[in-house]
């Protein structure tokens, strides 16, 4: 399989260690949410959101754009010096056992995890200690866990429907109408012991 091949419609099978390490970066990462969440934006946008100087977030965009995870927008421009971004692909999957025959690659990967698990644990840290009332969000929020007897196949199975439900639910029609917040949605299965 290639490296831009897509898995899934809008999903970007990565091969490349060189676009892990891109992605893996802190504030990249936050500029690849960022994007997802509210859509293309302008260096300058970008900038307001996340606190950061234009001039750094340009050169991350920049980043970002030479491993094909964002693109220029140019019919978004409202003149020359105006440039919007958006994300290429809607998702990313990848596998280590792409990049084992590869020590160094094999490394960026497993960095690349690590970092993308920190940030949803730290997500999940930001909601429960958050002190500010939720309503009707507080009922809405949910965890799961459980102990499950699977082969490989069928936890890869299981990773496919779960990958399809939400996938689902990205793509459904949304009322203009409707009050909607970004919500941070994801979940892990992997062999453990209690």
């Amino acid at each position: 399989m290639s490296e831009s091949e897509e898995l899934r419609p809008g999903i970007r099978r990565i091969t490349e260690a060189a676009v892990l390490s891109a992605m893996a970066h802190p504030f990249r990462a936050r500029l690849i949410d960022a994007l997802k969440v509210d859509g293309p934006s302008t260096a300058s946008a970008l900038s307001q959101r996340t606190g950061q100087a234009v001039g750094s977030v340009s050169h991350h965009l920049k980043v970002l754009s030479e491993v094909k995870v964002v693109e220029e927008v140019p019919e978004l421009a409202r003149d020359r010096r105006e440039r919007w971004w958006r994300l290429v692909n809607t998702g990313w999957s990848w596998t280590s056992s792409d990049f084992a025959d590869d020590p160094v690659a094999a490394t960026t990967a497993a960095a690349a995890e690590s970092a993308h698990f920190n940030r949803q644990v730290a997500r999940t840290h930001e909601w429960l200690d958050s002190h500010e009332p939720a309503g009707a969000w507080a009922d809405a929020a949910f965890a799961t866990q459980n102990w499950l007897h699977l082969t490989p196949a069928e936890l890869h199975e299981m990773s496919a429907e779960i990958v399809e439900l939400v996938q689902r639910w990205q793509d459904r029609p949304v009322d203009d109408d409707a009050e909607l917040e970004p919500v941070f949605v994801y979940s892990r299965g992997f062999p453990s012991q209690p």
